[in-house]
């Protein structure tokens, strides 16, 4: 398990406090990075992305879950952003044909990684994790964010 220097937990309530912290988050985290994101499904975690495209100078309407395409890029004013999702990989050579080490090792972007923790070899390469995890009702969310 990778130990983190720091460590902050965030609350929202609804999906325009979700965006807000991925605003906040592009403070936070910095490109060059790469961002492993947690949660289960519906969680909010391509919300998340959504504010941090919009912080970033890209239109943030244009974020989409890349489940299926596997890799989504927008180019914002201020750095690239390169949004992933795993999911739907199985084996640790398949990381190799989506190009995932070329673009974790990009200068210019902050990469997340939507079920990242699946792959120990992602893991070691992430700079920073964010947990969200639903509170106490359904539209409540709290997100721990290490790095």
């Amino acid at each position: 398990m990778k130990q983190w220097q720091r460590e902050k937990r965030l609350r929202t309530c609804n999906e325009q406090g979700t965006m807000a912290l991925g605003e906040l988050l592009a403070e936070m985290l910095p490109a060059p990075m790469v961002v492993v994101l947690r949660g289960e499904m519906g969680m909010g975690k391509t919300t998340l992305v959504r504010g941090l495209a919009a912080a970033l100078g890209a239109d943030g309407s244009e974020v989409t879950s890349p489940t299926f395409t596997l890799v989504h890029e927008y180019a914002g004013s201020r750095t690239r952003l390169v949004h992933l999702d795993l999911y739907r990989l199985e084996q640790q050579r398949e990381l190799d044909s989506i190009g995932l080490w070329e673009l974790t090792e990009a200068h210019d972007a902050l990469v997340m990684v939507e079920w990242g923790d699946r792959f120990a070899a992602v893991m070691e390469r992430a700079d920073a994790e964010i947990q969200i995890t639903q509170g106490e009702d359904e539209n409540e969310r709290l997100l721990l964010v290490r790095w």
